[in-house]
C-alpha cells in the first residue's frame, strides 16, 4: 500500500509549477491546461497544508485528488475566502484498506463541493458530485475526472 501522488486543479495566472514547489508539492510534472485558465497538474507528493499554502499564494481555488495505489482519492478544496471541503472517491475500495468512510461523509462533501463551486464561479451537477462520490471505479483517477466534469470545470473530460 502506498501514495500514487495526485492532482490538482486550480486557476492560475502565474508559474504553476513554481508556486507548487513553494508551497511544498514535491515530484510535480505535466500540466494539462483545461479551460478558462484552469490547469490540471500531477504531483508525487504534497505536504499537509500545500493545498492551502497553494490557494494563499496564487489567491484562487483549487482542489486536489491525492492517490492511494490508483485505487482510492482523498479529495481537499479550497478557496481564497477560507472556504474548505473534503470528500473521498472509490468508497468501495477504502473499506478493504479500512479507511473510515465516517470520516468522510456524502453530505458534507456534497454540500462543500456546491458551496466550493459556487464560490469559484463554476455551475456543479450535484447529482453528478453526488454519483462520484459514491461511485466505483477500477481506477481513483477515473471517478477525480469524473469530479472534475461535475464541478462544472471548463474543459474538463
Amino acid at each position: 500500500m502506498g501514495n500514487s501522488g495526485g492532482s490538482l486543479t486550480t486557476r492560475s495566472t502565474g508559474e504553476l509549477h513554481r508556486l507548487m514547489r513553494a508551497a511544498g508539492f514535491t515530484g510535480i510534472d505535466g500540466t494539462e491546461t483545461l479551460a478558462e485558465g484552469w490547469q490540471t497538474t500531477h504531483f508525487a507528493d504534497a505536504g499537509r497544508r500545500s493545498l492551502t499554502a497553494l490557494v494563499q499564494r496564487t489567491g484562487t481555488p483549487a482542489v486536489m485528488v491525492s492517490f492511494l495505489d490508483s485505487d482510492v482519492g482523498f479529495i481537499e478544496a479550497a478557496t481564497p475566502e477560507g472556504s474548505t471541503w473534503e470528500g473521498l472517491l472509490n468508497r468501495d475500495m477504502a473499506t478493504s484498506y479500512e479507511i473510515p468512510l465516517e470520516q468522510f461523509p456524502i453530505e458534507r462533501a456534497v454540500a462543500g463541493a456546491l458551496a466550493w463551486a459556487a464560490t469559484s464561479g463554476l455551475t456543479p451537477d450535484e447529482e453528478a458530485i453526488r454519483q462520484t462520490l459514491t461511485g466505483s471505479a477500477l481506477f481513483a483517477e477515473e471517478l477525480s475526472s469524473a469530479l472534475l466534469v461535475a464541478l462544472g470545470l471548463p474543459g474538463a473530460t
